[in-house]
């Protein structure tokens, strides 16, 4: 079935080039509804004349818009308005060609099939998927090697398989990039960069193609230092946006991912409770969310009763639920007939935690033996003091600056607002941070939180993402006047 295509030709002092791009479309395209479009980016040259002109040298097969920006707006600024063009014009697909002729137009028509055929989201041409071909078609040693390095951490950082991040010979499904905030990306080259990221984070299908190299005498108006500073930026701010300590709006993008992410199958606050928590227990879970962690407690073996705000149906785990609007709502079960006590990273989303806590003691302080399992976010975490020495401070979906918390805890200021309300502290650990969800690669995941484990034993508060501790009411003058009495008895 025909689509409707856009040629897409980025241009920018390419008047040498420009008719012999256009020159080499292949005719078959027209199979579909297709229509060039030239955005001359303000060059200043004769790119605009000669783009324009092209229909009078001679026949062309294809509709032609050629547009100019009246002030430059960058590789990747000009990629914007062409994409926004292809959005507003309901074209299916938009296929990115660079008019220096670098990247061969006659191998449109294979790139464009995959997306025609419903068979991906985004087709990539590269240059690096034939062994040798790059360096054969002229790509110098420096660029092949940094493309190599740089390709290679992406990978390894965003959990993805490609030969290439750095073809600009780029293919889009127009549907894909509807929904995708484009529009916040860099203006210049490493747009190329975090399109590619936004497309990973939002779960579209990539493909890639090989592609003949290409290095005439084009010039190169990429500084490949401040290029590669880029790209190692903008890809190394994936995993801090997914753990929560930085937050991107551009990187906002899949909405299937929870704000509160299970955590058991590897070493965190959840699968440290569940390990301190003997089977046959009697546990109160506060703040239970859908259940993950109350379920795998049932499953050992232990009584739990469930407390969130959560409708019913949306919670799957304690045997007993109640929802109640915390720290608004008085609990609606006696504290002091459970053994543990969950508060699970609670009290920082609490209006007012200190009266919260106060009422707990109460509750307790006259059954002291009821244990306490207590964490929440470590602001004063290293990257986030890094983070605050560069003046970046930014709220996001969770982590520890999760939009919804009212209040912010370092490892002092948490054990003192129980130690001051009447609680005592047996044990307060460090926990690390979540990367086996911020990393798609395992190994990377395992070493560092191995690392991070062996800062932890070194320096608590700077090390740990988040602070977990035990405690229990210390009794109340009235349960220890009443046991003088007993003894006395």
């Amino acid at each position: 079935m025909a689509k409707k295509v856009l040629i897409f030709i980025v241009a920018y002092n390419h008047e040498k080039t420009i008719q012999e791009v256009l020159g080499r479309i292949p005719g078959e395209l027209n199979e579909h509804d297709t229509e060039v479009l030239i955005i001359d980016d303000g060059s200043q040259d004769g790119t605009f004349r000669e783009a324009e002109n092209y229909p009078d040298t001679g026949g062309f097969d294809f509709r032609l818009t050629v547009l100019k920006n009246p002030v430059n707006q960058g590789y990747g600024g000009n990629q914007k308005i062409g994409f926004k063009y292809a959005i507003e014009n309901s074209f299916d697909v938009v296929a990115l060609v660079h008019g220096d002729g670098q990247y061969a137009p006659e191998k449109l028509p294979e790139l464009v099939a995959p997306i025609t055929a419903g068979e991906a989201d985004a087709v990539f041409g590269s240059r690096m998927m034939v062994k040798g071909g790059a360096r054969r078609g002229g790509m110098p040693l420096y660029k092949f090697v940094g493309n190599k390095i740089l390709s290679t951490f992406q990978n390894l950082v965003l959990g993805s398989s490609l030969t290439e991040f750095h073809s600009g010979y780029r293919i889009y499904a127009v549907n894909a990039l509807r929904q995708i905030p484009f529009h916040l990306n860099s203006n210049v080259f490493h747009f190329d960069t975090e399109i590619i990221i936004q497309l990973i984070l939002s779960n579209f299908r990539i493909k890639e193609l090989p592609i003949p190299t290409y290095y005439g005498d084009e010039v190169c108006n990429v500084d490949g230092l401040v290029y590669a500073k880029d790209v190692l930026k903008a890809t190394s701010v994936v995993p801090f946006h997914k753990a929560g300590l930085m937050y991107q709006r551009k990187y906002d993008l899949n909405p299937d991912v929870p704000a509160y992410e299970p955590k058991i199958q590897f070493d965190s606050t959840h699968s440290r409770t569940i390990s301190a928590i003997p089977s046959g227990s009697k546990v109160l879970d506060i703040g239970c969310g859908t259940g993950a962690v109350a379920r795998a407690l049932t499953e050992k073996g232990c009584t739990v009763t469930g407390i969130d705000g959560l409708p019913a149906a949306a919670v799957d785990g304690p045997e007993d639920y109640h929802q109640v609007s915390l720290g608004t709502e008085p609990l609606p079960v006696e504290a002091s007939e459970y053994d543990f006590i969950l508060l699970l990273d609670v009290v920082e989303h609490l209006k007012r935690p200190e009266e919260f806590v106060d009422d707990l003691y109460y509750r307790l302080a006259e059954a002291p033996a009821t244990e306490i399992i207590a964490t929440t976010g470590n602001i004063a975490f290293g990257p986030i003091r890094v983070m605050l020495l560069l003046g970046m401070f930014n709220y996001g979906k969770r982590g520890i600056l999760d939009l919804d918390h009212s209040r912010l805890f370092t490892l002092t200021s948490f054990r003192k607002i129980f130690e001051d309300r009447g609680f005592e502290v047996s044990e307060a650990s460090g926990i690390p941070a979540p990367y086996n969800l911020a990393l798609q690669t395992r190994w990377i995941a395992s070493l560092l939180t191995f690392l991070n484990k062996a800062g932890i034993r070194l320096w608590k508060r700077f090390f740990s993402f988040q602070i977990m501790l035990r405690l229990k009411p210390r009794p109340s003058l009235n349960w220890l006047l009443a046991q003088a009495h007993m003894q006395a008895d």
